[in-house]
């Protein structure tokens, strides 16, 4: 059983927490699922600085299947919620990475991604079909992938969210790129060929290089802390490998 540190948080807006609530359900469906050991300082990191406060929490597991689960909740100055997620696969096993992100200022949604990202040349013939019959005809903002996004499929979902169905929906597309994922992991055997090994972890570096490119990120980080801490988060808590 998950420590109740690890299953509540303090944030209480309802986008974030259903989401959340279905990121942690399908966690739960995973085998083998147990917590990672990590720097207790980088697990919830606060600060009630008048004008900067903050509070970042971290989760960190890892399963049968995944190297490491990781889901980070943030909220800065009151104003911007940030909702985090990356499953990095074992590169023992031929599965994508989920990545999924929101960033709302205020109660406006100005960013909601989410994808099934490759994580070996052919992989995504595997799972394409799936993601393409998610239905994503609702939504009104859809938005263009930066330069670096290179590393996500051709079934990335990136969008403002304008209106309450809208946010509904976006739950609703999360649930089944979740879904296909969880099929995907558990029909999914440990492989030991190295040199599809090795492409697996070249694929996922490369997905923490492009990500790292997101200058976004550490702009809104460094609001709040220097740039060696920034970088040390970055590399370490992010997108590490």
């Amino acid at each position: 059983m998950l420590s109740e540190s690890l299953t509540k948080t303090k944030l209480t807006d309802p986008l974030i927490l259903n989401l959340l609530q279905n990121i942690r359900e399908h966690r739960s469906m995973l085998e083998n699922l147990e917590s990672l050991k990590v720097d207790p300082n980088l697990t919830n990191i606060t600060s009630n600085e008048i004008g900067r406060e903050l509070y970042i929490e971290n989760e960190f597991h890892k399963a049968k299947g995944f190297r490491k689960l990781h889901i980070e909740v943030a909220e800065f100055s009151k104003n911007l919620k940030i909702l985090h997620c990356v499953f990095f696969p074992d590169p023992k096993f031929d599965i994508p990475i989920f990545g999924m992100d929101l960033v709302k200022t205020n109660d406006i949604v100005t960013a909601a991604i989410v994808d099934l990202s490759p994580a070996s040349h052919n992989q995504g013939k595997k799972y394409e079909k799936y993601l393409s019959e998610v239905d994503i005809s609702s939504f009104t903002s859809l938005r263009e992938i930066p330069n670096w996004g290179e590393i996500f499929s051709k079934n990335v979902f990136f969008a403002s969210l304008k209106y309450k169905s809208e946010k509904i929906d976006f739950c609703r597309v999360v649930n089944e790129y979740l879904s296909i994922l969880i099929k995907i992991s558990k029909k999914t055997k440990s492989e030991s060929n190295e040199e599809i090994i090795q492409e697996r972890i070249n694929y996922q570096k490369n997905y923490c290089v492009q990500q790292m490119k997101n200058e976004k990120t550490s702009m809104v980080l460094l609001k709040y802390f220097d740039k060696k801490w920034v970088n040390n988060y970055i590399k370490t808590v992010l997108f590490d490998f």
